[in-house]
């Protein structure tokens, strides 16, 4: 259905984990070295190596960090696997944005119109009318526990800051963002050029 329509689904997976730049980078380093399923659990389950307390743990958030890769070009895997921190982190943010509908609905609605509006800080309880308006556009929302909604708040915001857009998830003010040139450049070979607008929250 088309974006016009209004209608979105919002998957409640960002709970697994915020941008986890150390997993991000192993796993990138799995996709790039081309592994295939069974290689892919023995790292996960034998080799555990994102020195995970379970295998659970480990396979959850392998599985969603592989998701947010894979929604963006593997020209970009690269940047996450060996980049510089700065780098690695804007990466891993626009492929979280990429894969997350929620996050970037969350960016574009509350973020941007806040920094166009010079207003510099967010306010928690902005987090419940983001969720209502989410709610119009899919009803499953209207389903999350309190405890689901705190969760996501909670991963939303440590995203935000590890990706320098909040200054902390204390105070909650904004920084305006500078996209990494080699990210940028990234992106726009890579045709994800709406991806770098809204990064730099021209929306």
């Amino acid at each position: 259905m088309s974006e016009g329509a209004r209608v979105k689904k919002y998957q409640a997976d960002l709970s697994a984990g915020s941008l986890m730049l150390p997993e991000s980078r192993i796993v990138a380093r799995l996709l790039i070295a081309g592994v295939n399923d069974s290689e892919w659990g023995h790292a996960m389950r034998v080799d555990n190596v994102l020195q995970k307390g379970s295998p659970a743990t480990a396979i959850r958030q392998a599985r969603l960090i592989r998701l947010r890769l894979e929604s963006v070009s593997s020209s970009l895997w690269p940047l996450v696997a060996s980049g510089d921190k700065e780098v690695a982190t804007q990466a891993l943010f626009a492929a979280a944005l990429s894969h997350s509908v929620l996050l970037r609905d969350f960016v574009m609605d509350v973020v941007a119109d806040h920094v166009r509006r010079l207003e510099m800080t967010l306010a928690p309880r902005e987090w419940e009318q983001f969720l209502a308006d989410c709610e119009a556009r899919d009803p499953a929302v209207g389903t999350w526990s309190e405890s689901t909604r705190r969760k996501h708040l909670q991963v939303v915001l440590r995203i935000l800051a590890e990706a320098r857009y909040l200054e902390s998830t204390k105070t909650l003010r904004l920084i305006q963002p500078h996209t990494h040139p080699d990210v940028a450049s990234a992106l726009k070979d890579a045709g994800e050029q709406r991806l770098l607008a809204l990064m730099e929250l021209h929306v």
